[in-house]
């Protein structure tokens, strides 16, 4: 049913419809009953579709939050089996190029790929190359490939075949494997030309070292034809050393590979590795629901370039099939499968689930359409099964993109299965019913032999695929198709295999069930299983032993098919053991079932699972076998092995035989009685006597155990052993069997109360659902209660805990410490209140650390403040101080970017740090732009620079004491000092300016020069920024010291006494302030110096100097500048009586101002016994206690006083404050701030 497209692609037909039903309400309420109405229908066609009802509409009830799945990745072209054959083949193809040292480039023959799979098996059909090269069938082959006659195609595909295929014939058929041959009638072509054998250089070396005889021969031999000649020609194996010559090999060589070179046997032992078999791989990340769907929705619109839900189902049909049909277009979907429901919830609602149901909702959870009690309905014989099996009696999950598939499979013991799509794009089915399994599976191992010679099981892994067309072009009778739509069920029967593809984003989940009719087929499906040797899912003949253990319960068809299934696995069972006995196995013992793991009940032949029997040999301990292989468990003597007999499910719960024959308790004591009466003695007699004795302890025992209220799990234990040697028919044995459950169950339960650390919510939601299944009795029932309690409020506290932790905005610690202290009352382990009780000890813990780091007026360190903000963050309290901490580390921000934007430069790289500290640094910077040949200056610096280590250090240098600060400047002066006297005597003792190596570029000087005001250094004016483009009296500096912008004091004192308002500590703040000390100190040393001369005589000295006239005319207006406001100041101070009331003082009278006028004298730094005005004016600037202070003129100047413990006086423009601050604000001055720092 192939049609040719007009570019000569084949298109996909479409299969015909499988049967679509819509039962009424009456139909749907019976789920099995209807499937057993509708199955004479549908499994002719394998699949069947069903629309439930349309008001039936059950909640999605999927907890869509927990849900979080890795998916498979599957990549199209992979999965269809004839394109897989072909890959494989290139694959093979390459390697084998690859190791002979070659890349293989696949041609192209009329703008196609050549096909070389196809094109060697069609010359493998016609007989093989050298058939083909005669009969001259290049043509008919070109025309099987497609090709049109006429075009002498043959010619080409000959070559390409002679090329690439032949060789690897050659070495798939062994043909290429050397052929040794030593003798004089080499065939080598250069056997006959004349070849001087001459020694190698290791020879002559040897022989004139040690006297080592020459021994002329070759030093490399072709193993083909024993001849070194043509040396340029020989080939040596990458692998083992071998050597050949190329035109030795078979098929000859034409050049020397480029690549590495594998010789025949090499490659042999290479290429025979088996193949990996074949698999999905997991992909590298994990999805949400949501972020699945959101990359399933963009992959789909991407690739057909419309909105998904536009993209017709025909057209993802055909595009879907053409890409797994290609080997040129590699396209790779994830599929999220077989995700277990146990662990994130069903899509179907569930009784105590975590989805909270509707009461008009209710219904859904009874249904028998619900998938998760389809498997255990009456109707269903997997209820049987003990074990909760994830798929087969638990649902799986789904969630598929577009193109994203599930391969032709029948389901685990060919067993129906049924499938529900919740919501989302349609999934497109293709099915084939059950009779026409064999033949499904006999044309995919024709069609696709080399897949199934590695793996025989290979349509049991689900990882393959094949057209539907192809399936049924090769004799497979009917193949059926359908779209299933959100809401719709699609069931699959027995032995049907199935397949199909998600057309875009879905979620679906899918379970199995077993009706009576599956019951042979399920027995046939274990006899495959065995010769397949695959594993069972579960014990058909337990199934079958436990449905008859409870025949009364069960529906008389369902019965009676039963009783079929045991006489056929009795009869089974029965004729092999007559079989093993004539082998000689003669050893037998009885097997408690529960004893043996699973694993050493399964057949290590074929892996069935032995339930009936097994058998084993002492030495191969931990090995069974089944029946069916007792010759392949070991190579000992039949004699040795020994038959093991799991046949314990025919026995009562004592484990004792049960027959209708056996004697009651009071037939057994008239029994006797009537043996005392007869006139002999009979032999058994006392036999008999001692049972009844027996049975009479064993019945006392069991009244006095049955009336105990806890009776002990171990005593009841040892009684039902007891039983297992009365043959005698005991009515307490039921009571006794329930009375030990509930013992046990009691026990587990106390157990678990006495470790409350350990009593877990699951552990008690799995004692109580242990115990629901109970005979009811007092003691349980009171243990039910006190754990179904506990339970109850461990769920409900650990749900009020979460929304504690969870609520926004935080609760108080005092809040959480509440709820704390009524949860440890509680015997069991919370994670959540586990996880409260952790949050409020590190909030505690946090809380003490805030109200230390401030305690007793202390200033915090940043550093500090900064760690306990960001551990604060992690916790789920409302904390009050947190806001204040966060609020100072902002103001902290703020101010270093103040800070920065007032000292740094554009670009800068140094630190606002940096910056501010001394320069321990200096010269470094020179020295490293200079040329290794300058090497006395180095020298020099190198010995008057004694660089800190590290910021820190310059940080613990500012916080220590007067000394070291002293120390720091004073390292600084003196390296600077160094540096300008190498930068001055370099200029002087120069012979010649062409030797001399100056300026950023280590240049000669030449042209105009400029020379900077620091280190003395010269620079070319081209190089640099030129004093021409300096403000009037700026001096210059180059740009390895001009580190920072230089503003002027007006604007720093702002910054300090902003910081103080802070009241943080930070190293950029004590650096500042020692920056401004020094500046403050430098002033009235120059102040000092203008006061005594001493700079009018240096500006004479100067003068005689032929120095630059704009530097002298700088410091002469510089003193002259001085001497006038000295001027000025003095002259002002004698009105300054006068103006006394408009001076604003803050919070003190001015009288008070004048009472400590003389203590306020001697406390201020700047005061000095040299200054007339001291004496003579009460208001003199002196008085000022700011070491910095800029002594204010003008009709007001405002003082402030510290509010500290000083009470000094300062002027407010001295420390940065405004009139309109003074007032409202505090003021306390640097000392009380700082009470450990001393200044300089």
């Amino acid at each position: 049913i192939l049609s040719v497209r007009p570019g000569g692609l084949n298109e996909f037909i479409p299969p015909p419809e499988c049967p679509v039903f819509e039962p009424s309400w009456e139909e749907f309420a019976d789920p099995f009953a209807y499937i057993n109405k509708i199955r004479p229908i549908a499994e002719k066609t394998g699949i069947c579709k069903i629309r439930p009802p349309p008001e039936w509409q059950p909640p999605f009830a999927c907890d869509v939050d927990r849900l979080k799945f890795t998916p498979r990745i599957q990549r199209l072209n992979e999965l269809e089996a004839q394109t897989r054959v072909k890959l494989n083949f290139l694959d093979q193809i390459a390697k084998f190029w690859e190791l002979q040292g070659c890349t293989l480039k696949i041609p192209h023959v009329e703008r196609k790929i050549l096909d070389l799979y196809q094109l060697n098996k069609l010359v493998n059909e016609e007989g093989g190359f050298d058939a083909v090269c005669r009969e001259r069938r290049w043509t008919k082959i070109s025309v099987k490939m497609g090709f049109a006659p006429g075009k002498a195609i043959g010619s080409h595909l000959r070559a390409h075949y002679e090329r690439i295929l032949f060789p690897y014939n050659l070495f798939q058929t062994g043909a290429n494997l050397p052929v040794r041959h030593y003798s004089s009638s080499s065939n080598c072509p250069y056997e006959g030309k004349s070849h001087e054998k001459t020694a190698s250089s290791i020879q002559r070396w040897l022989h004139q070292i040690f006297f080592i005889p020459l021994v002329f021969v070759d030093h490399y031999m072709c193993l083909v034809c024993g001849n070194g000649t043509a040396e340029d020609r020989l080939l040596l194996c990458d692998g083992c050393d071998d050597s050949y010559h190329i035109f030795c090999l078979i098929p000859p060589l034409h050049d020397v590979p480029k690549g590495d070179w594998r010789c025949p046997r090499c490659l042999a032992q290479e290429c025979g590795k088996p193949p990996v078999a074949f698999g999905f791989e997991q992909a590298s990340r994990s999805y949400t629901l949501q972020a699945f769907g959101d990359m399933a929705d963009s992959f789909k619109s991407d690739y057909f370039n419309m909105p998904v839900h536009m993209v017709p189902t025909e057209l993802v049909e055909k595009e879907f099939w053409r890409l797994v049909s290609t080997i040129e277009e590699d396209v790779t979907v994830e599929y999220g499968a077989d995700i277990a429901s146990k662990e994130f919830g069903s899509g179907f609602p569930v009784k105590n689930g975590h989805f909270e149901i509707t009461p008009e909702d209710e219904h859904y959870l009874s249904s028998g359409w619900n998938l998760n009690n389809m498997p255990v309905l009456d109707g269903s014989v997997l209820t049987h099964i003990t074990a909760d099996i994830c798929g087969m009696k638990l649902p799986w999950l789904y969630v598929g993109m577009c193109f994203s598939s599930f391969c032709w499979h029948i389901e685990d013991h060919w067993s129906y299965s049924i499938n529900y799509l919740h919501w989302g794009e349609p999934k497109t089915w293709y099915g084939a019913p059950g009779y026409a399994a064999e033949h499904l599976e006999s044309v995919m191992k024709k069609l696709a032999p080399e897949l199934f010679e590695s793996q025989p099981d290979l349509l049991h892994q689900l990882v393959t695929i094949m057209n539907p067309n192809t399936l049924m072009n090769n004799g497979i009778p009917v193949i059926f198709r359908t779209n299933q739509c959100a809401g719709e069920f699609v069931i699959t029967f027995p032995r049907a295999y199935h397949s199909g593809f998600n057309q875009g984003f879905n979620f679906a989940e899918a379970v199995n069930f077993c009706t009576m009719d599956w019951m042979p087929i399920g027995r046939s499906c274990v006899d495959h299983y065995r010769e397949l040797s695959r594993y069972c899912v579960f014990s058909h003949d337990e199934m079958v032993c436990n449905m008859a253990c409870k025949a009364e319960l069960i529906d008389v068809d369902l019965a009676s098919v039963v009783q079929k299934e045991m006489t056929v696995m009795v009869q089974e069972e029965k004729k092999l053991r007559d079989k093993i006995s004539k082998m000689g196995v003669l050893q037998s013992r009885q097997v408690d079932y529960e004893v043996l793991p699973d694993e050493e009940r399964q057949c290590c032949k074929c892996r069935t699972t032995c339930y009936l029997s097994g058998i084993t040999c002492v030495c191969s301990p931990g090995k069974m076998v089944c029946l069916h292989h007792p010759q392949d468990l070991c190579s000992c003597p039949h004699g040795n092995l020994t038959l093991h007999l799991l046949c314990f499910r025919y026995r009562s719960g004592g484990g004792k035989s049960q027959s209708q024959n056996e004697l009651t308790v009071e037939e057994l004591r008239s029994f006797v009685q009537q043996l005392d009466k007869l006139p002999c003695n009979i032999r058994q007699a006392p036999l008999l006597k001692d049972l009844l004795n027996r049975v009479d302890d064993f019945q006392q025992h069991s009244e006095r155990l049955l009336s105990d209220e806890s009776p002990s799990p171990l005593e009841l234990q040892d009684l039902l052993d007891v039983s297992l040697g009365l043959d005698v028919e005991l009515p307490q044995l039921p009571l006794l069997r329930e009375r030990l459950e509930q013992a046990r169950w009691l026990e587990a339960v106390q157990q678990a109360s006495g470790r409350p650390e350990t009593l877990c919510l699951d552990t008690m939601r799995r004692l109580i659902d242990q115990g629901v299944g109970l005979a009811p009795h007092s003691s349980v029932e009171r243990a039910m209660a006190r754990l179904q309690e506990l339970l109850t409020v461990s769920e409900q506290w650990e749900e009020r805990v979460l929304a504690l932790i969870e609520a926004r905005p935080y609760h108080s610690i005092e809040t959480l410490d509440n709820a704390l202290q009524e949860v440890g009352t509680i015997p069991a382990y919370l994670p959540n209140c586990l996880q409260l009780k952790d949050v409020v000890t590190k909030a505690k813990k946090w809380l003490h650390e805030a109200e230390a780091l401030q305690l007793g007026g202390r200033i915090p360190v940043l550093d500090s403040l900064s760690e306990l903000v960001l551990r604060a963050e992690g916790l789920p309290v409302w904390l009050e101080p947190l806001s204040r901490l966060e609020a100072l580390v902002s103001d902290v921000q703020s101010w270093k970017e103040s800070a920065a934007k007032t000292f740094l430069l554009k670009n800068s790289s140094f630190s606002l740090l940096e910056v501010l500290c001394p320069r321990c640094d200096v010269g470094s910077g020179h020295q490293k732009a200079k040329s290794k040949k300058v090497k006395e200056p180095a020298q020099i610096s190198k010995k008057t620079s004694t660089k800190l280590d590290s910021v820190c250090d310059v940080e613990r240098a500012l916080s220590e004491s007067k000394d070291s600060a002293s120390a720091v400047r004073q390292r600084e002066m003196e390296t600077l000092l160094a540096l300008r006297a190498s930068n001055e005597s370099k200029l002087l003792s120069a012979e010649s300016c062409s030797a001399l190596s100056v300026c950023v570029c280590q240049k000669a000087p030449s042209g105009a020069m400029v020379q900077c005001e620091l280190c003395r250094e010269v620079f070319h004016s081209s190089c640099v920024t030129t004093a021409a483009d300096l403000e009037y009296g700026q001096a210059w500096l180059c740009p390895l010291c001009q580190r920072s912008r230089k503003p002027p004091l007006d604007k720093v004192l702002p910054l300090l006494a902003s910081l103080q308002r802070i009241r943080v500590r930070l190293p950029e703040g004590d650096a500042l302030r020692f920056l401004i000390e020094r500046t403050v100190q430098w002033q009235h040393r120059v102040q000092q110096a203008c006061t005594d001369g001493v700079l009018e005589k240096v500006t004479d000295k100067v003068n005689t100097v032929k120095m630059s006239n704009g530097a002298s005319s700088l410091k002469k207006e510089g003193v002259n500048g001085q001497s006038k406001k000295n001027k000025r100041r003095k002259e002002s101070s004698d009105s300054e009586h006068s103006k006394k009331a408009k001076k604003s003082h803050k919070k003190k009278s001015k009288k008070s101002k004048e009472r400590s006028e003389e203590s306020k004298r001697a406390s201020s730094p700047s005061h000095t016994s040299s200054d007339p005005a001291a004496s003579d004016s009460e208001e003199d600037f002196s008085l000022c206690a700011a070491p910095w202070c800029r002594e204010p003129e003008g009709d007001e100047v405002n003082w402030v006083q510290c509010d500290g413990s000083c009470n000094q006086w300062f002027h407010q423009v001295c420390v940065g404050l405004s009139a309109e601050r003074a007032e409202i604000e505090d003021y306390i001055c640097i000392s009380c701030t700082q009470p450990d720092y001393d200044r300089d």
